[in-house]
């Protein structure tokens, strides 16, 4: 945790760590209970959304997202074959970003380039985006995809994004700091050591809006880890579907439920396979990721922005790596 601590300059950081039903924390500049910015590891939760709603058989993974618009927003060429799994596993064919955004944002683009697209505006973009490849054919990161995926999500359950989530997943689960409200106190991020205001993303929030804490995120690997037996069928069941590999990736890594599925060796000669998640905003930086057979678990909170040159990210999986390899796999 020292490792990852010192791979920031931020001024605040956590660092959570979980081997064998052990499990410490690491505090700079904040306590257990601060609030970060997760940026794109809210997608993780927006996946578990998905796979509790599934559970209580609402919808089902190969159900094409089609019957959940208006008419007029379905994407053209092969936008009425999208699926709920194609959005969670980056295979919708849908752009990095709605068409319009990125024009759009350029004058908040170091503090919140996010903060004027509405939900609105969402609707108005897929009427404008047109799917040039069958779904399913190719992974391609879409901050659109899943952001769309949590709207709809909340359409399901006949209430906003936030309050499914809220209902569904964190208050289920005893998260008590996390929330996509931007006006709770939190740590304050970071852009080249300047202050940044808090993220905003009110028409995408199932992409990047969440805020949590060292506790809580110890809690949620923990349950990602050995889902108890007090959450329920339903939420158990969905914290196991997230962690199945459902198409391989660039590279030959495979895509869960919005994680990431990766293999390595260890130690002793045998493999493991780590699933993670990294993400962003004008002012965070996170890391999340976990064995499930290994029980090991990471995750990594700072109040600066990543950059290109930034370390964070890469020491954070490569000490989760590390700690994953001397568990003995046979």
């Amino acid at each position: 945790m020292e490792t990852v601590a010192e791979a920031t300059a931020a001024p605040a950081v956590a660092v959570v760590a979980l081997r064998g039903g052990e499990s410490g924390t690491l505090c700079r500049g904040a306590s257990d209970a601060t609030r970060f910015e997760l940026g794109s590891v809210t997608k993780t939760f927006t996946a578990l959304l998905l796979a509790e709603t599934v559970a209580r058989g609402e919808v089902r993974l190969d159900d094409p997202v089609a019957a959940h618009l208006p008419p007029a927003a379905v994407p053209e060429g092969h936008g009425d074959r999208i699926t709920f799994a194609h959005l969670a596993t980056h295979t919708a064919g849908l752009p990095t970003l709605p068409p319009g955004l990125l024009l759009e944002a350029l004058p908040r683009w170091y503090t919140n380039p996010y903060e004027t697209f509405t939900d609105e505006h969402l609707v108005r973009a897929l009427s404008h985006t047109r799917v040039r490849r069958p779904p399913g054919v190719r992974v391609h990161y879409s901050n659109f995809g899943v952001g769309l995926l949590g709207r709809l999500l909340g359409t399901v359950a006949g209430t906003s994004y936030e309050d499914a989530l809220a209902a569904r997943v964190l208050e289920p689960m005893g998260l008590v700091d996390t929330t996509c409200d931007p006006t709770l106190p939190q740590a304050t991020g970071h852009l080249r050591g300047r202050p940044r205001p808090p993220w905003r993303i009110p028409g995408l929030p199932g992409a990047g809006a969440l805020r949590s804490s060292a506790r809580d995120l110890r809690r949620y690997l923990e349950a990602l880890l050995c889902p108890p037996p007090e959450f329920g069928d339903t939420l158990r069941t969905a914290l196991r579907e997230v962690t199945l590999p459902r198409v391989v990736a660039p590279g030959g890594d495979r895509m869960c439920l919005v994680w990431k599925a990766r293999t390595y060796r260890a130690h002793d000669g045998g493999a493991f396979e780590l699933l993670f998640h990294s993400g962003g905003t004008r002012g965070f930086t996170s890391f999340v990721g976990f064995c499930p057979a290994a029980r090991t678990a990471l995750a990594a909170v700072t109040g600066t922005t990543p950059t290109v040159r930034a370390t964070f990210i890469r020491t954070a999986h490569r000490v989760l790596r590390d700690l994953t390899a001397e568990v003995p796999t046979r």
